[in-house]
């Protein structure tokens, strides 16, 4: 597929201007359902952890009430065509900038139950400061300037849109293949059943390749040129990636709960703190 940077808009919806009723209800459900997961995240996080201090706690929190929330809002007032502008572009901005750096937040909160060395987790401390200002002041900048100004800001927007998602697609998944090669090691040094340990390290691989074929599918949306779908689809994917999270949390709180009751188990008491 051959796709023209010079033309593609940065708002992507501005009430559809085609009027195809099934895209414009596709936009909607999608939206839809991208808020009642944020509303659903936001009740988990207060019924199920007993303390609000962590990293880990604050990081899906804000991703989902000042990311997939907001995002999910921009795109319903999008597509219904609402004026002025300048609304839907500060909720755009701002749930971009605590949905897609946010959930590089919370995969390195959890990178902490089962990744030891102070080194590497300084390194990826720092791999995701950086790069989130590196990538989220030139694509505001150019956003902006490519909805009032249009022209050749357009096709910089595009190329910096494409650089961006490749940028935090490259970064998320990192920080989970990480996860998952400290999980399997972790894991193994419990002397559970063999057969309930297997269980549970294929269960956490599962879910975290999952997310790395999401982050691959909005990729591979955007260098087809579907940005329009790839925008769309944005805020849907991470909620449903937010919600992942408590299935992997869940799992490592067995893990330790069924270590817990063996006096002989020394692998998974790091997760213990955590965990509690």
């Amino acid at each position: 597929m051959t796709t023209t940077l010079e033309t593609t808009p940065a708002r992507l919806i501005d009430g559809y201007q085609h009027g195809d009723f099934a895209v414009k209800s596709m936009i909607v459900v999608l939206a839809s359902v991208a808020l009642y997961n944020a509303l659903e995240l936001l009740i988990l996080l207060w019924t199920e952890f007993k303390h609000y201090n962590s990293v880990y706690f604050w990081a899906m929190l804000l991703s989902g009430a000042l990311g997939v929330a907001p995002a999910s809002i921009g795109t319903l007032m999008d597509i219904s065509g609402t004026k002025p502008v300048w609304p839907i572009l500060l909720l755009f901005t701002i749930g971009f900038y605590f949905m897609v750096p946010g959930q590089s937040v919370v995969l390195y909160s959890r990178l902490h139950l089962v990744l030891h060395n102070d080194l590497v987790l300084r390194c990826f401390r720092y791999f995701i400061i950086i790069g989130t200002a590196l990538q989220l002041i030139p694509v505001t900048v150019l956003y902006f300037c490519a909805v009032y100004l249009q022209g050749p800001w357009n096709r910089a927007y595009t190329i910096n849109q494409r650089q961006q998602v490749t940028w935090f697609c490259a970064q998320e998944c990192v920080i989970s293949v990480v996860f998952i090669i400290q999980t399997a090691k972790l894991i193994k040094k419990s002397p559970l059943l063999n057969k309930r340990r297997d269980i549970i390290l294929y269960q956490l691989v599962a879910v975290n390749l999952v997310v790395i074929m999401m982050d691959a599918a909005l990729l591979l949306l955007e260098y087809l040129g579907l940005s329009f779908l790839q925008v769309t689809l944005k805020p849907t994917i991470y909620s449903i990636k937010l919600k992942l999270e408590f299935f992997v949390l869940g799992r490592l709180t067995t893990a330790v709960r069924t270590c817990g009751s063996q006096s002989t188990c020394n692998g998974s008491v790091e997760l213990v703190g955590f965990i509690n």
